[in-house]
């Protein structure tokens, strides 16, 4: 685990003159692209035209409910208001709850259907999941605990570096004796778990687009794996939120929007014909 072991992480950086562009801000830019042509091509498929034609509005909302919501749920989880204007703390619940907010006050303001909308969202977040948390790869941020199998990524200029010091003081992971504070310790790439477990949800949402439930359901099914994945991976990841239940805050709030899910799906369970199934 130590600094000899692991895949050796650098930051991606592209500097285009004084302008510099970081893997994160790129891969949330192309999230949001694949999320906006998911949601238009889909309710477009569906017939739903005005819907299709109002997505790039609740697409800017959903970019700004993001960096709100993250950023709130940041300063609350920190106890430190200045965390608002820092550059990093972009905490994925915040921002999911951020976005489903301010894009239900913009699709209510439009007085369009938000569960016709939320129907193809669902496959929608999954893909832009899946591509944006390279990003988090991309600078070393939200990386896992000590490990020292053939996948394992140290990260010495990581969000933050992943050093002995760092692990202790700021994760209150228990070392090795003799581990020097400088040492870079090799820890799971949870970043690529989050990556590939997105692309298994794309795929299952994708799978089952075609559903003749009422609209809403297909949202349901993506609660109910966003709240597994979730849950799965913070095992994984370098925390030190947990709860006296022995978990951390990510997954109580996982599960519960896996419950919520389970309650969407059953609620709109049934064929309606307000639905029109999808044709390939």
């Amino acid at each position: 685990m130590l600094a000899s072991d692991g895949i050796n992480h650098l930051p991606t950086v592209f500097n285009i003159g004084p302008l510099e562009l970081t893997g994160f801000g790129l891969a949330v830019l192309a999230a949001f692209v694949i999320a906006q042509i998911i949601c238009q091509r889909e309710l477009t498929r569906r017939g739903h035209l005005v819907e299709a034609d109002a997505i790039p509005d609740v697409v800017l909302a959903a970019l700004l409910g993001t960096i709100i919501g993250a950023k709130t749920y940041f300063v609350v989880l920190t106890g430190d208001p200045g965390a608002f204007f820092s550059r990093g703390g972009f905490v994925f619940w915040g921002g999911f709850m951020g976005s489903v907010l301010l894009c239900w006050l913009v699709i209510r303001y439009k007085k369009l259907v938000f569960l016709r909308i939320a129907d193809v969202a669902g496959i929608a977040i999954a893909a832009g999941y899946a591509v944006g948390r390279t990003g988090c790869w991309a600078v070393g941020d939200d990386y896992g605990r000590p490990w020292s199998g053939p996948f394992a990524a140290r990260f010495p200029e990581g969000a933050p570096p992943s050093t002995a010091a760092n692990m202790e003081q700021m994760f209150g992971i228990t070392l090795p004796e003799g581990t020097l504070p400088t040492d870079v310790i090799a820890v799971h790439p949870t970043q690529l778990y989050e990556t590939a477990m997105g692309f298994v949800m794309f795929l299952i949402l994708w799978r089952f687009r075609e559903h003749t439930h009422k609209e809403g359901w297909l949202f349901g099914m993506y609660c109910i794996l966003a709240g597994v994945e979730r849950f799965i991976v913070e095992f994984f990841r370098a925390k030190d939120d947990r709860l006296v239940v022995g978990l951390t805050s990510a997954q109580v709030i996982a599960l519960t929007i896996a419950t919520i899910g389970v309650v969407i799906m059953v609620s709109r369970s049934g064929s309606s014909n307000s639905t029109t199934p999808a044709r390939a």
